[in-house]
């Protein structure tokens, strides 16, 4: 359980930042060169190599080079953890609002 919430710490850490965000969710169309990548945002290219090396580092993508080309590839399947996480989350407070609910109804309750 500790592994898993620190796994899901570094990627909510690496979805934090909207630069990286929007990598991810133009990842989400298609691998893509670090340097299309990178022309995209108005940064130097060692600062959104940081962006690329945190979300390399949760899991959220890898890079694989070929020849001078370095390319990163989304990874769908460390953005489970979150999506696992937010239903946990759904399912208790759905849980928690229909207790509420039954409590507010209840004819027991009235004076």
């Amino acid at each position: 359980m500790a592994q898993y919430s620190a796994q899901l710490d570094d990627v909510f850490v690496a979805l934090a930042d909207p630069t990286r965000r929007a990598v991810v969710r133009r990842l989400g169309h298609a691998p893509t060169s670090v340097g299309d990548l990178a022309r995209e945002f108005p940064m130097t290219l060692p600062s959104f190599m940081k962006h690329v090396r945190t979300l390399e580092s949760s899991g959220l993508i890898r890079t694989v080079k070929h020849g001078r080309v370095r390319t990163c590839v989304l990874n769908r399947e460390r953005l489970s953890l979150v999506d696992d996480w937010l239903a946990d989350q759904r399912r208790i407070w759905e849980e928690r609002t229909d207790r509420l609910e039954e409590f507010v109804t209840d004819e027991r309750n009235e004076p």
